[in-house]
């Protein structure tokens, strides 16, 4: 009789330690506050130590909160124990947000072998095959995207930057054109302009980024990119006020001040040439001592436009 009441309470303790766990899980799931998300889902941890919902769930929160490594130790626990694609999907996540590129390509690989339909999966693949410099890869990964979506520009747009990087300029510019059909917005007008800028077509670059703005005439970034074709094909006025625009967005902009030093450096301006240099190198260098061309690295000139940019360096730096 003492042994069978034994067994009966510990039961009971069982059925209240089950209750107790999804009472806690239940507020967890309401919960909005994600630090304390985490605290119930620990607690349920605490009752449960195989309940993985409550394993996947904390680490979407730590996630969410920042917390990468904590996210990855749990995604982990449940990878051990029962893997699934969403498992790994997420853990993928969580080291590509850490920059662990080559864990991430691992997860994403996993997941999208678990499950061949799981099309986020394939396309984050594609992502950190890009990132990892695997340009082919990564092409391979986004056309299997568009195929089955055939309508989302962002894919069309990385795989036209994957193009680009192993200089496959029309294959590029061809899906530019693609993500314009999917996607004719202020945005795809000006990804295929500063491409256009990257390679020298700066006509064409000029009306895409015009189009750009007239589509949304608070693109800061446009009037820079528009400015800088203005200047190459120049049309030096039209610069200028490209340049000031820029400015009137940012007003630390060193790239639109660099802009508008080298554009009245070609107007003859030798004045505001130097004006504007001077304080382009304020802010490039504030302690003064930007006196090389090497010290303008961070720039968009020194970076996209060298051999323009070091022509004119010495005698606009000595105005």
């Amino acid at each position: 009789m003492k042994r069978t009441f034994i067994v009966i309470l510990l039961i009971m303790c069982h059925g209240f330690s089950y209750g107790q766990a999804n009472k806690f899980f239940r507020q967890a799931n309401k919960a909005t506050d994600l630090n304390e998300k985490i605290e119930l889902y620990t607690k349920v941890i605490e009752l449960e130590p195989k309940n993985l919902d409550a394993y996947f769930y904390r680490g979407i929160a730590k996630n969410d909160l920042g917390d990468y490594s904590g996210a990855i130790v749990d995604y982990s626990k449940i990878i051990v124990l029962q893997p699934d694609a969403d498992t790994y999907y997420n853990r993928g996540n969580s080291r590509y947000s850490l920059k662990d590129f080559v864990g991430a390509q691992e997860d994403y690989q996993n997941a999208f072998k678990l499950d061949p339909n799981f099309i986020d999966a394939l396309y984050s693949l594609g992502c950190v095959k890009y990132d990892l410099g695997d340009y082919e890869g990564a092409i391979k990964d986004f056309t299997s995207v568009i195929k089955v979506a055939p309508s989302q520009a962002k894919t069309y747009f990385l795989r036209a930057s994957a193009y680009s990087a192993l200089e496959k300029y029309p294959l590029a510019l061809n899906d530019y054109g693609l993500a314009i059909l999917a996607d004719p917005s202020s945005n795809s007008y000006y990804n295929r302009g500063v491409f256009y800028l990257g390679i020298n077509y700066y006509e064409k670059a000029n009306l895409d980024l015009s189009i750009a703005l007239k589509l949304n005439e608070n693109n800061s970034y446009a009037y820079f990119y528009r400015g800088t074709s203005n200047l190459f094909l120049g049309k030096y006025m039209d610069a200028v006020t490209d340049f000031d625009t820029a400015l009137r967005y940012d007003s630390l902009d060193f790239d639109a001040l660099i802009g508008l030093a080298l554009t009245y450096y070609k107007m003859k301006d030798a004045n505001k040439a130097k004006l504007y240099f001077q304080k382009a190198k304020a802010i490039v260098s504030p302690e003064g001592d930007a006196k090389t061309i090497d010290q303008f690295k961070n720039t968009y000139w020194y970076q996209n436009q060298y051999f323009f940019f070091n022509e004119n360096f010495k005698e606009v730096s000595e105005l």
